[in-house]
C-alpha cells in the first residue's frame, strides 16, 4: 500500500495571462499525510484546485487515484477539500449546514441526519451542532469546514492552510483530528506557510515557491536544507572582540561583523555594519558556512573562554532562507 501513487502530476501548468500560478510540476504524493509548504502566494492553493478538479490546466496532466480529474464526478465522490476561505452560511446551524452537504453528496433523508450526525461527533462538534455557525470560533468554524469535507467518506482530503489563525487550543485539536483521520486510512494533503505546523503532522514533504516544486522529501532532509546553507548568527556580549578572535580560527567561519548595541537580538536588523567598536558590551554577527557544527561547539567555546551571550538569534534559521537559497 505504501507505494500506491494517489496523485501524480506531469509537466502541469496554469497560468493567468502572463502570471504563473503553477510552473511545470511534475510530482507523485503516496497514501498518508503529505505537506504542501511554502511562502503566501506561492501556488499551493492553485496546484490544491488543479488538482482536485477545480481548475483545468493549461498544460500538463493529472491524475488522482489513477484516474483523470477533469469532469470527471465519480472521482469528486471520493475527494475531500477545505478551502482556505470561510464557506458556511452564519446563519446555518452546524447540523443544517453539514446535511446541507450531505444531500448535495446524494444521501437520502434518513442518511443525511444519521451521516450529519456521526461527522459531527467525528469533528468533536456535536455539543454546538444546534448554534448558529456565526457564533462559532474560529477553531470550531475551521472544524465544520473539515466536517463538510469528510460528509460523503473521502479517501482523500486536501485542506488548504487548515491551521491559519488558530489559537493554541483549537491547533492541537485540529491537528489531533487529522491525525486521527489519517490513522482510519485517509490520506491526506495540507498545505501550510509555516514549517513547524507541517512537522507536528507529517515527515513528507514538498516544498513549492513561485509555483514550482523546489524540493521534496522528510522532515530531516528540509533540515538538511536549512543546515546546508550559509547561516548569518547574531549575538550579544560582553566581549564581542574576544568572541570574534575565539571564533575566526575556524575554518566554517566565513565572516565577522561588529554592530550597534541592540540590533543583533533585533530580527528586522537591517543590515547596518560598523568598522569599530568599542570594548564594552555590543553585539557581532558571525557567518558560518556549518551551522550545524557552529552550534554544537559554541557552548564549550564559551565556558573554556569564560564569555557570555546573553542574546542568539539567526534569521537564516528558518523555511524562508532555504526558499531564498534554493532560488539564488
Amino acid at each position: 500500500m505504501s507505494n500506491t501513487t494517489i496523485v501524480q502530476t506531469e509537466n502541469l501548468s496554469k497560468w493567468y495571462g502572463e502570471v504563473m500560478g503553477v510552473n511545470d510540476i511534475t510530482l507523485t504524493i503516496r497514501p498518508g499525510i503529505t505537506g504542501l509548504l511554502g511562502p503566501n502566494g506561492a501556488g499551493k492553493t492553485t496546484l490544491i484546485k488543479l488538482i482536485t478538479g477545480q481548475l483545468k490546466p493549461n498544460q500538463g496532466e493529472v491524475k488522482v487515484l489513477n484516474q483523470p480529474v477533469w469532469n470527471n464526478p465519480d472521482l469528486t465522490k471520493r475527494v475531500g477539500y477545505c478551502p482556505d476561505i470561510e464557506l458556511a452560511y452564519q446563519f446555518m446551524s452546524g447540523f443544517e449546514f453539514i446535511a446541507f452537504f450531505a444531500t448535495l453528496s446524494g444521501y437520502d433523508k434518513a442518511e443525511v441526519k444519521s451521516r450529519s450526525l456521526q461527522v459531527l461527533e467525528t469533528v468533536d462538534m456535536l455539543q454546538a451542532k444546534d448554534r448558529p455557525i456565526g457564533s462559532y470560533s474560529k477553531g470550531m468554524r475551521q472544524r465544520i469546514k473539515l466536517a463538510q469535507a469528510l460528509v460523503h467518506e473521502p479517501e482523500l482530503l486536501f485542506l488548504d492552510e487548515p491551521l491559519t489563525g488558530l489559537d493554541p487550543n483549537g491547533r492541537r485539536h485540529v491537528l489531533a483530528l487529522l491525525n486521527r483521520l489519517a490513522d482510519k486510512g485517509i490520506s491526506i494533503v495540507v498545505s501550510s506557510h509555516i514549517l513547524y505546523e507541517i512537522e507536528a503532522l507529517t515527515e513528507t514533504i514538498l516544498l513549492i515557491h513561485q509555483g514550482r516544486i523546489l524540493a521534496e522529501g522528510t522532515i530531516s532532509d528540509i533540515r538538511e536544507l536549512i543546515d546546508e546553507h550559509p547561516h548569518k548568527v547574531y549575538l550579544s556580549t560582553d566581549e564581542p572582540r574576544r568572541l570574534a578572535q575565539v571564533c575566526l580560527p575556524f575554518e566554517d567561519i566565513l565572516s565577522v561583523t561588529f554592530v550597534n548595541v541592540g540590533e543583533a537580538s533585533n530580527p528586522e536588523f537591517s543590515g547596518a555594519e560598523s568598522e569599530s567598536q568599542t570594548n564594552g558590551a555590543g553585539d557581532i554577527i558571525i557567518e558560518t558556512a556549518r551551522p550545524e557544527a557552529f552550534y554544537a561547539r559554541l557552548p564549550e567555546l564559551l565556558i573554556e573562554n569564560e564569555l557570555n551571550v546573553s542574546q542568539l538569534y539567526s534569521p537564516d534559521d528558518n523555511l524562508s532562507s532555504v526558499f531564498k537559497y534554493l532560488v539564488g
